[in-house]
């Protein structure tokens, strides 16, 4: 079972970044949607951004609380994906994910995390006030 790998995350402190990774050695990455997601203690996951595949134009998303602090790209070349986290706040606070959608453009409010085949083990992250 071909699984991703997620790294990067830490303790930061409010207002800090991080920038987390998302790799395999399994399989290209090239035509795979990938999001991001995170669960913080006692709360549902939730989808954070994605980054569509080859096909996708480009596309990517975000969930409306990291708008305009979190950026995500992909270097094919290296067969990862980033998720550049700024302005870091508490609420951040989570265990991130990363997954793989075996589709060319993502959205965050239709797919659902059944259509992701690939997931990675998590990282953690946290936001010191």
């Amino acid at each position: 079972q071909w699984q991703l790998v997620e790294s990067g995350g830490g303790l930061v402190q409010s207002g800090g970044s991080l920038r987390l990774s998302c790799t395999t050695t399994g399989f290209s990455l090239d035509y795979y949607a990938i999001g991001w997601f995170r669960q913080a203690p006692g709360k549902e996951l939730e989808g954070v951004s994605c980054i569509s595949g080859e096909g996708g134009g480009g596309w990517t998303d975000f969930e409306d609380s990291v708008k305009g602090r979190f950026t995500v790209s992909r270097d094919n070349a290296e067969n990862t994906v980033y998720l550049q986290m700024n302005s870091l706040k508490p609420e951040d606070t989570a265990v991130y994910y990363c997954a793989a959608e075996p589709r060319a453009k993502c959205n965050l409010q239709r797919d659902t995390t059944d259509e992701y085949d690939y997931w990675g083990q998590g990282t953690q992250v946290t936001v010191s006030s």
